[in-house]
């Protein structure tokens, strides 16, 4: 039986920050349309192949290398990077993590980026206060979606896998944690629908409000 959380890890690239400021700093260096994408797509694919392989590699380093490819400019592709600690909350950030504060469920985030960052789009958010703690996949050496960040999260909050509750909107995400033994909470969000052939999440919405609820509904016991 899946049960009710009693911690919440959230996701942090597009699940709580939206990478439009990423967006126009590439518009800015006259980057082509779809890059934003193309880039993003490309870090994450690499990221797990370094894992895969047994190695690890800085959500950073790779970041800037592989977009100083793309735009042909180390300078160009320093300057984009730079909007990373410009990123906004979206809209529906706030309410899920007072609700989650309002039901007495610990908080945390969870990051193929770093930790580091995070705290400091939460202090620009404003949103500091409802997150008790950041990690990232630097802890282990290890890319999420393999078992190792997930697991290392429930341990560090001092919970059983089963009672830490992962919430992302991709569904990679989702995948990895599910098999890593975790609930599960998917938003709709970014993909507009969960991509077939992944594991389902447990539970699903359309956005962060509607997944924490559900979760929060889930048996306690």
């Amino acid at each position: 039986m899946v049960l009710r959380p009693q911690v919440v890890a959230f996701d942090v690239n597009e699940t709580v920050f939206s990478l439009d400021a990423v967006g126009a700093a590439l518009d800015a260096q006259g980057a082509p349309d779809g890059t934003l994408q193309r880039w993003f797509t490309q870090v994450l694919s690499d990221g797990f192949a370094f894992t895969c392989a047994g190695d690890f590699v800085e959500f950073r380093s790779l970041a800037q290398r592989t977009l100083a490819r793309m735009l042909d400019d180390d300078d160009a592709a320093t300057r984009v990077l730079e909007a990373f600690s410009e990123l906004d909350a979206h809209p529906d950030v706030r309410p899920a993590l007072e609700r989650l504060a309002d039901a007495d469920v610990r908080v945390v985030t969870l990051t193929n980026g770093h930790a580091d960052t995070t705290r400091h789009l939460l202090e620009r958010a404003d949103l500091q206060g409802l997150v008790a703690a950041c990690h990232d996949v630097g802890e282990v050496g290890r890319w999420k979606p393999t078992a190792a960040p997930y697991e290392h999260c429930a341990r560090r909050n001092g919970v059983e896998v089963g009672r830490l509750a992962l919430v992302a909107v991709h569904s990679w995400d989702i995948h990895g944690a599910r098999r890593a033994g975790l609930v599960t909470g998917y938003a709709a969000r970014h993909e507009g629908a969960a991509v077939p052939g992944f594991e389902p999440a447990h539970v699903a919405g359309d956005d962060l409000p509607e997944v924490v609820e559900g979760l929060l509904a889930l048996p306690a016991r």
